[in-house]
């Protein structure tokens, strides 16, 4: 039991880690950190969309996956 709680205390914490760019990537509803890092450049490119809804469905896929892995390591605690 241990090896599986540890394979997802590693797994919790890098997609922890990948979460907090995909985030940031995001459009921002006017400035902040996406338009720092090229987010207007990008907007006025014409495919902007089609990036957007991609990042969009990434970010919900890990996200997704980070919360199993909560509730997976929750359940793993309760039953100890």
């Amino acid at each position: 039991m241990t090896a599986l709680k540890i394979s997802l205390q590693v797994l919790l914490v890098l997609t922890s880690l990948l979460l907090i760019p995909l985030v940031l990537l995001h459009k921002g509803k006017g400035g902040g950190l996406s338009d720092m890092f090229g987010g207007g450049i990008t907007s006025s490119a014409g495919s902007s969309g089609v990036a957007e809804r991609n990042l969009n469905r990434i970010t919900v896929g890990v996200a997704l996956v980070w919360t199993a892995i909560i509730v997976l390591l929750g359940l793993i605690e309760s039953t100890s």
